[in-house]
């Protein structure tokens, strides 16, 4: 799951606990004792919610129908392809506007660790989180990822067969979805 996966589980939490679930990626190590409790919360949330859908029978599912040479890459890669199914789910409710401009108000109001730094203003700018909706854009940002990694683009070689596997994909998430909801959304 990417950012709109972990901002919506994290929706109903006050803004340090959806802070802490939007910038985990970019905190190292186990020790939280730097941040505010709520943050901290919030981290170990999306942690959680990481743990859980890399080890759900679904994306191991998934990751033995991945090319073995994309295997060490394809879980990047599906963090994203999730974010894409939450956008195309949450615009065909109507629901993504409230959740999508509490995300982005907190990201321009708050300095991302250094690791996210560079790239959260243009996730905001660029309104990537709507965007994710465009399976198109995702396979984009797919392959940015992939260009700064050290080696070949193996994210963006991947690209050519997430679209040959949209409709599994599409079958995998709405497996996954209701139960990562059930496990793990917030109350």
């Amino acid at each position: 799951m990417n950012f709109l996966a972990h901002a919506w589980l994290a929706r109903r939490g006050n803004d340090d606990f959806l802070y802490g679930n939007l910038i985990a990626d970019g905190v190292k190590g186990r020790s939280l004792e730097e941040w505010p409790a709520d943050v901290a919360r919030g981290i170990r949330h999306h942690r959680h919610v990481d743990a859980f859908v890399d080890g759900h029978a679904v994306t191991h599912s998934i990751l033995t129908r991945s090319p073995s040479w994309g295997r060490r890459y394809a879980g990047i890669a599906l963090d994203l392809v999730w974010d894409h199914f939450v956008a195309l789910e949450l615009t065909q409710a109507r629901a993504e506007g409230p959740i999508v401009s509490r995300t982005y108000e907190l990201l321009a109001r708050r300095s991302a660790p250094s690791r996210l730094a560079p790239m959260v203003p243009v996730l905001v700018e660029q309104d990537w989180l709507r965007r994710y909706a465009d399976f198109a854009f995702t396979c984009r940002a797919i392959g940015g990822i992939g260009q700064r990694l050290s080696g070949p683009n193996r994210l963006a070689e991947l690209v050519p067969w997430l679209e040959a596997e949209y409709p599994m994909l599409r079958e995998d998430f709405q497996c996954l979805w209701p139960e990562v909801c059930r496990a793990l959304e917030v109350a």
